[in-house]
């Protein structure tokens, strides 16, 4: 099988996981539904698109991806699904201050279900959630540095896609409102590149 007919299988069954989970977060949030945690992860991971994301990332990188490379992020890895993690709960703890603010509705993000799930304050859940994605970073170096079923540039991948966020999100939500900082370090990468 050509990795072209693998990329265009391995990709419809993502993008088709990610367009379920967007059904589910509408019909959670026309219901004023509050998840449980667990609930809520098997939906926020989809939905997020980070496991999409990472096999587009494959794309173009030559004989080093075969079809057992896509067989094995088709499948969530650890290291794939841990840099999920990180990215849900930066953009929940990003947009729940955002949206907080805002007067229209919005489906629960994590930060609501485990409130109402652990009867937790807000400040306990973002400590948690800190937690939760210093030990995800922690996954994700042993991940990198044992050996897997994978060459390492696709790992580096994944590890790229989960540092995107720390830039993204370091000094605010760069994602929704860019800035001078966004903007700088877009134009170093793309204008101003050393290579």
């Amino acid at each position: 099988m050509s990795t072209n007919i693998v990329i265009t299988l391995t990709n419809g069954v993502q993008m088709k996981n990610q367009v379920r989970a967007y059904f589910d977060e509408a019909k959670w949030f026309h219901k004023r539904h509050i998840s449980t945690m667990e609930e809520y992860m098997c939906i926020a991971l989809p939905s997020l698109g980070y496991s999409l994301l990472t096999t587009l990332s494959f794309m173009g990188m030559g004989e080093i991806v075969t079809k057992e490379a896509f067989d094995w992020v088709i499948n969530d890895p650890k290291i794939s699904t841990t840099s999920s993690i990180i990215a849900r709960f930066i953009d929940d703890m990003t947009s729940h201050k955002r949206l907080s603010k805002l007067k229209r509705g919005h489906v629960a993000s994590g930060i609501e279900c485990y409130m109402k799930q652990y009867g937790a304050y807000e400040e306990q859940v973002y400590n948690e959630f800190h937690y939760q994605i210093m030990n995800a970073w922690m996954d994700i170096n042993q991940e990198c540095l044992k050996p897997t079923a994978v060459p390492m540039p696709l790992l580096s991948r994944v590890l790229n896609l989960s540092r995107v966020m720390d830039v993204i999100y370091k000094e605010g939500d760069s994602y929704t409102h860019v800035g001078k900082v966004m903007k700088n370090n877009i134009g170093s990468l793309l204008i101003d590149s050393i290579v």
